[in-house]
């Protein structure tokens, strides 16, 4: 059984179809052991009390260092004694020690087709705006591994995801996140869960027999 942690920062949307996932069998041999947010007021947290999953806030404004807050933050998954980190939606830089600890077992949905509009400054809103100005006629979510860069680890699933006429940034989120973010992130959790991932060389190799 795959013991997860699911770190969040807002709303949990992918918490969610994490937890529906694991629900209806989508995602196979996984438990949820906890869920860590940055922010007190995440609707996460109370997704996560809603469906009897532990839950705790972790904030850097708690603490009088970004070093005291990573020593925390690190404490804190290692807590719930996870074998996959899972960030949907945590928008805090992951300290270094935890991407060395947890090495190739972390994950992270990026809500583009990597390596567009992705690294520095490119999360949420600004992701979709970025390929509205630019024209795009193809968008998508990406699941990949977290190494010490912005969006640089191995990727592990994407899928496309069609602009239409008439998008608006939050429009095309809500697209993004229904047709691709809620399909791949569960799929990721369940192909590791059941040991049909590995990494080599920064590019991750699945096995074959289970792809769709």
């Amino acid at each position: 059984m795959l013991r997860i942690v699911v770190m969040v920062s807002g709303g949990g949307t992918n918490l969610q179809a994490i937890i529906d996932g694991v629900g209806n069998g989508t995602i196979t041999n996984t438990e949820i052991a906890g869920v860590i947010s940055n922010n007190k007021n995440a609707y996460a947290l109370e997704r996560a009390r809603e469906n009897g999953i532990p839950g705790i806030c972790v904030s850097p404004g708690d603490y009088e260092s970004r070093e005291v807050f990573n020593g925390k933050l690190l404490e804190a998954v290692d807590a719930y004694a996870p074998d996959l980190v899972v960030l949907a939606g945590f928008l805090v830089v992951i300290p270094p020690d935890m991407i060395r600890q947890y090495r190739n077992r972390i994950i992270n949905i990026h809500p583009s087709l990597i390596p567009s509009f992705c690294g520095k400054g490119y999360y949420g809103l600004k992701v979709h705006e970025a390929a509205l100005a630019r024209g795009v006629k193809v968008v998508g979510a990406t699941v990949h591994f977290v190494d010490e860069g912005t969006d640089t680890g191995p990727i592990l699933l994407q899928k496309a995801v069609e602009v239409k006429q008439g998008d608006t940034p939050e429009i095309l989120q809500k697209r993004v996140m229904e047709q691709a973010e809620w399909i791949i992130l569960p799929r990721a959790i369940d192909l590791i869960a059941n040991g049909k991932v590995r990494v080599k060389e920064n590019r991750t190799i699945i096995d074959q027999e289970t792809r769709k």
